[in-house]
């Protein structure tokens, strides 16, 4: 376990560990083949409870390009959580795009556009944020926020409360805030009556943990981004995935990164949070 190499064996977490890999932003039709094996290799001895994936499976919302992101995520553990981003939307197909917008994702990937899974311990609500009228831009409505909160409360407060959307509730400094979602706000302020604990993301291929902000203080989540999994567009930064350890009052969230030198994804960067009263603060 990883958080029992960081202390020497002696694991502060309560004895059950429950582990998320979190993967964003695949974009087949635009990959790195040399990744492809070493990060579902890598992925399947994480041994994770569930698999998330935060959109953007394909670069073009291409029947083959869905084809080959169905034959990648069957090489990996189930159960899973994906849901669509803005590239799986088809761009250039302008009758799709505004009268069948996820109809290729539905009939490749899966017709649940907002998948939910629910354990004693767990629970990871997808939240579809991908708009017919926007290039790049995504949206959260009353509707869907309400359902997920219904989903958490059904969970209840011994779950861990996780909501999965393609565009981030917030970005990092230095970048455009056009990327956050739209109703950021709105969602952030009832989500987090409901005990939200994580927020993932994925959309502007950069791995990035925050504890999310609204109306100037911290609402209690965190907003975990993860990179590009595949793409050549890395934007700086290299391939990579997230591994998030949760316990009840402790998260660990480790980044993965493509390493060309030795062929394999590696620990890059590990980041602690301990739950103090509704809110998560780093370690």
């Amino acid at each position: 376990m990883l958080w029992e190499q960081d202390v020497g064996g002696s694991n502060p977490l309560t004895p059950t560990i429950r582990i998320l890999a979190h993967l964003s932003d695949l974009h087949f039709g635009c990959v790195d083949e040399a990744l492809i094996e070493p990060l579902q290799r890598a992925i399947v001895e994480a041994a994770p409870d569930v698999v998330v994936v935060s959109g953007d499976l394909t670069q073009r919302a291409r029947p083959r390009q869905f084809r080959e992101a169905a034959a990648f995520l069957s090489c990996l553990p189930k159960p899973q959580v994906v849901v669509p981003g803005n590239h799986d939307v088809p761009l250039f197909d302008v009758p799709s795009r505004f009268l069948r917008p996820l109809a290729r994702y539905r009939r490749y990937i899966g017709h649940d556009l907002e998948p939910v899974y629910v354990d004693r311990e767990l629970a990871v609500v997808g939240v579809n944020s991908a708009r017919s009228l926007t290039v790049k831009g995504g949206r959260i409505n009353a509707e869907q926020v309400e359902r997920a909160c219904a989903c958490f409360a059904a969970a209840g407060d011994d779950a861990t409360h996780v909501l999965v959307t393609h565009h981030p509730f917030d970005v990092p400094r230095g970048h455009d805030t056009h990327a956050r979602i739209g109703r950021a706000a709105m969602a952030m302020e009832r989500l987090a009556e409901y005990g939200v604990d994580l927020c993932l993301a994925g959309h502007l291929h950069i791995g990035h943990v925050a504890r999310m902000l609204h109306d100037g203080d911290a609402s209690g989540a965190l907003l975990v981004q993860a990179g590009t999994a595949l793409s050549t567009r890395g934007r700086g930064e290299a391939n990579s995935f997230n591994i998030i350890e949760i316990a009840r009052d402790a998260i660990r969230v480790a980044r993965h990164e493509w390493r060309a030198r030795i062929g394999s994804f590696e620990v890059a960067r590990s980041e602690r949070f301990a739950r103090s009263g509704t809110r998560w603060t780093a370690e």
